[in-house]
C-alpha cells in the first residue's frame, strides 16, 4: 500500500542530549502545541539546499531574511496570481517551508496588478538594474564604515569641550542595530530582481510546454545558457591568476598555497613576481568576498579570510595548465548549441506564435543572468561583510568576559545580543566593580547551547513533514527546490518504476558520463576530491565554481532546475541530477556510478568498486553529450 504521508513534527525523535532545543529559537520560528492542528494540516519541506546544517540561534537572520524577503515579493510587490510567499519554522534545527496558495477565487483579481506590475520592470531593466546594483552597494559600504571597538578608560577631555554628552556606549548599540537593518535591507533588495527572473524563466517554460507538448525541460533552460555572469567572475580571476603564473615561470611557489604568508613572500621575491602581486591584490576587491559555503552559516570561510583557499584553487589550476588541460569553461560551445536548439525550435512555429516564443526567449534570456548575480552582490559580499562585523563584535564582548570563545556570539539570539550590550553599557557607564552581570550568566547557557546544538547534528533532518498535496503546482518550489509531485511520491517510497541501485532525481544539466563517487558532506571536504570524480553532495555552493573543472558529473540530495547546481553545471558543460532525496546517504566514496544528467537517473554500477590507484585511475568516461532536443 502506497505510504500517503511523512512524519508529523511530533512524531520525531529529539537527539539524546537536545531535550529542551525549541527554546533556542524565537517563537515564531517552531510548531506551536496551541496550533498543532493547523500545522498539521500543512505539508512542509526541509531546505537543506539553503540551511544543511542545524543553525546557531543567531544563524535564523539569514533564513529569517531571505523567506520572508521571497514572499514579499510574491504577495505584496508582484502580486504573484497563484503564489504567495512560503512559511517557516525550524523543527529540531532544521528549516522547513510550506509554500502558501492564493485562494482560487483571488487569483483573477491579482492577473492585472501583476501584468501592470512585471510591465513596468521589464520595460525598464536595464536601468531599473543599474539603480538596484548601486542601492545595494551603498548597503555594502555603509556596512563596512560600522565598527565594534572597546570602550575607553573613560570619555576624553575633547567630548567634554564639544558637548558630546554621550559615552560611546550608544555607539555599540547603534551600530548592532544599524548592522541588523543593513543586512535586511539587502535581503529586501536580493529578491526585487530574483523573482522577476524566475517569472521570466516561467513563462517561457509555461509557453515552450504548451506549444511543444514533448520538449524535455533542460531544452528549455539550455535556450537561455551560456551566458557571462558575474557569479563566475571569482573562479575566473583565479583562472586568469595561474595563467599569469605559468606565464611568469612562478609555477614552483605554489607548492604550499595552506601557508599563504610564506607562499606570497616567495611569490613577491621571484622574478616578476611583483607583477603577478599587483594583479592578486586587484582581484581581491570585490571578488575574494566569496564563501565556499552560502553565506548562510557564521562559519562560513571566505576567501578574503582565508587565502589559502583561493590559492590552493589557482594551485590546482597551475597543476592542470601545467597537464596541458583547459581550464576555462566552453562558452562558445555552451552558446552555439544554445543557438542551435534556439533555431531548432523556431523553425516549428511561425506567425504569432513565432514571435511571442521570440519574446519570451528574448525576456527570458535577459532576466535569467540575474538569477545566478545577485548571489555575488547578497549571499557572498553582503554577508562577508555581514559575518565579519558581527565576529568583531564578538570578540569585542569577548574582551569583556561574556563568553569564553570568539565566535560564542552566534549562540545568543540577536534580541539577546542588544540585551548584552545593555547590560556591558550599565556596568561600564556605573563603573561596577565587578563587571556586567552576563559575564556569570552566560558562559553556562552557551555551554548548555552548544551541548544542544551538537546533539541536533547528530541526526538528519526528515525531507518532508505531513501528508503532501494531489500535485505541487507552486513555481518556485518546483524550480528552485525540485519538490515536484512525482519527487515527493519518490521521498514516499511510492515510485513503481523503482529499480534497485538506481536514483532518480531532476534531469538538470544534459549528458551521460560514468567514473567514481565522491561524497562531500562540507565545503571542508572539497580538497578531497581527485581529478575526474563524480561530485556527490547534499547540496553544491555556486562558489565551489573551481572544483567545476575537475569533476565529470554532479549529483544531489535537494535542488530544481533553476537550483545553483544545476545552472552551475549546464554552464561548465557537465552532467547533473539534482533533488534525488538521499544520494548523499545512499551513495558511498568510491561506489561506481553511471550519471544520466538527460534523464535524470543514477545508477550505483558497483558499490564497492573503490578506486585504489590514484587520481585519474579507471576514467572510463563515455560522455554522450545531448541527444536530439526534438
Amino acid at each position: 500500500m502506497a505510504n500517503k504521508s511523512f512524519p508529523k513534527p511530533s512524531d520525531l525523535p529529539v537527539p539524546q542530549g537536545a531535550e529542551g532545543w525549541e527554546d533556542l529559537y524565537p517563537y515564531y520560528l517552531v510548531f506551536q502545541d496551541k496550533l498543532i492542528d493547523k500545522e498539521n494540516e500543512k505539508f512542509w519541506f526541509c531546505d537543506s539546499q539553503h540551511w544543511p546544517t542545524v543553525f546557531k540561534p543567531f544563524e535564523t537572520i539569514g533564513g529569517e531574511f531571505a523567506v520572508k524577503c521571497l514572499g514579499q515579493y510574491n504577495a505584496r510587490h508582484l502580486m504573484i496570481p497563484n503564489a504567495n510567499g512560503i512559511e517557516f519554522r525550524v523543527h529540531l534545527g532544521y528549516l522547513y517551508m510550506s509554500p502558501i496558495p492564493v485562494p482560487e477565487d483571488q487569483i483573477a483579481d491579482r492577473v492585472p496588478m501583476f501584468q501592470e506590475r512585471i510591465t513596468h520592470y521589464f520595460q525598464n531593466w536595464d536601468t531599473m538594474l543599474a539603480d538596484w546594483k548601486q542601492r545595494v552597494l551603498g548597503t555594502i559600504n555603509e556596512l563596512e564604515t560600522l565598527e565594534f571597538k572597546p570602550l575607553p578608560e573613560y570619555v576624553p577631555m575633547e567630548d567634554i569641550l564639544s558637548g558630546k554628552a554621550k559615552d560611546g556606549t550608544e555607539v555599540l548599540m547603534e551600530n548592532f542595530d544599524r548592522l541588523i537593518q543593513l543586512a535586511y535591507q539587502n535581503w529586501q533588495y536580493h529578491f526585487e530582481f530574483l523573482n522577476l527572473g524566475y517569472i521570466a524563466y516561467l513563462d517561457f517554460f509555461n509557453f515552450c510546454k504548451e506549444v511543444f507538448p514533448d520538449i524535455p525541460d533542460q531544452s528549455i533552460s539550455m535556450m537561455v545558457q551560456g551566458v557571462d555572469m558575474e557569479l563566475f567572475r571569482p573562479d575566473d580571476e583565479l583562472k586568469t591568476l595561474a595563467q599569469l603564473a605559468v606565464d611568469l615561470g612562478l609555477q614552483a611557489h605554489f607548492a604550499n598555497p595552506d601557508d599563504p604568508t610564506a607562499t606570497l613572500a616567495a611569490i613577491a621575491a621571484a622574478e616578476g613576481g611583483s607583477t603577478w602581486i599587483a594583479r592578486w591584490e586587484e582581484a581581491q576587491d570585490p571578488w575574494f568576498n566569496f564563501t565556499v559555503g552560502n553565506g548562510f552559516y557564521g562559519h562560513d570561510k571566505y576567501w578574503i579570510e582565508h587565502l589559502e583557499l583561493p590559492l590552493g584553487y589557482i594551485a590546482d589550476y597551475i597543476r592542470r595548465l601545467d597537464e596541458g588541460q583547459t581550464i576555462s569553461r566552453p562558452k562558445d560551445e555552451l552558446i552555439a548549441e544554445k543557438e542551435r536548439v534556439v533555431e531548432e525550435y523556431r523553425d516549428l512555429l511561425d506567425g504569432e506564435q513565432l514571435e511571442q516564443f521570440d519574446a519570451k526567449c528574448g525576456l527570458a534570456a535577459t532576466a535569467y543572468p540575474y538569477v545566478e548575480n545577485h548571489n555575488f552582490y547578497i549571499e557572498h559580499w553582503t554577508m562577508s561583510v555581514f559575518w565579519r562585523k558581527v565576529r568583531e563584535l564578538s570578540r569585542t564582548l569577548q574582551g569583556y568576559g561574556f563568553w569564553e570563545e570568539e565566535d560564542d556570539l552566534l549562540y545568543l539570539n540577536r534580541t539577546e545580543v542588544r540585551d548584552v550590550l545593555f547590560d556591558l553599557a550599565t556596568a561600564w557607564g556605573v563603573g561596577a566593580p565587578d563587571g556586567p552581570i552576563g559575564k556569570v550568566v552566560w558562559p553556562e547557557e552557551i555551554a548548555r547551547r552548544k551541548a544542544i546544538v551538537t546533539a541536533l547534528k547528530t541526526a538528519r533532518p526528515a525531507p518532508a513533514l505531513n501528508t503532501p498535496p494531489e500535485s505541487i503546482t507552486e513555481p518556485f518550489t518546483r524550480m528552485l527546490w525540485g519538490i515536484t509531485t512525482e519527487q515527493v511520491q519518490s521521498w514516499l517510497g511510492n515510485d513503481e518504476d523503482a529499480e534497485e541501485g538506481t536514483l532518480k532525481g531532476m534531469a538538470a544539466s544534459p549528458g551521460v558520463v560514468e567514473g567514481y563517487a565522491r561524497v562531500i558532506l562540507s565545503a571542508d571536504d572539497l580538497s578531497e576530491i581527485q581529478q575526474d570524480e563524480i561530485l556527490v553532495a547534499p547540496v553544491t555552493a555556486p562558489s565551489w565554481g573551481p572544483i567545476f573543472g575537475k569533476i565529470k558529473a554532479t549529483v544531489t540530495d535537494i535542488g530544481g532546475m533553476m537550483s545553483h547546481a544545476a545552472i552551475v553545471c549546464r554552464e561548465y558543460g557537465l552532467p547533473a541530477v539534482t533533488g534525488t532525496g538521499s544520494a548523499s546517504t545512499t551513495i558511498k566514496n568510491g561506489d561506481y556510478l553511471k550519471v544520466d544528467g538527460t534523464k535524470g537517473k543514477v545508477v550505483i554500477v558497483d558499490p564497492d568498486a573503490l578506486r585504489t590507484e590514484g587520481p585519474g585511475a579507471h576514467s572510463h568516461s563515455h560522455d554522450h553529450g545531448v541527444d536530439s532536443h526534438v
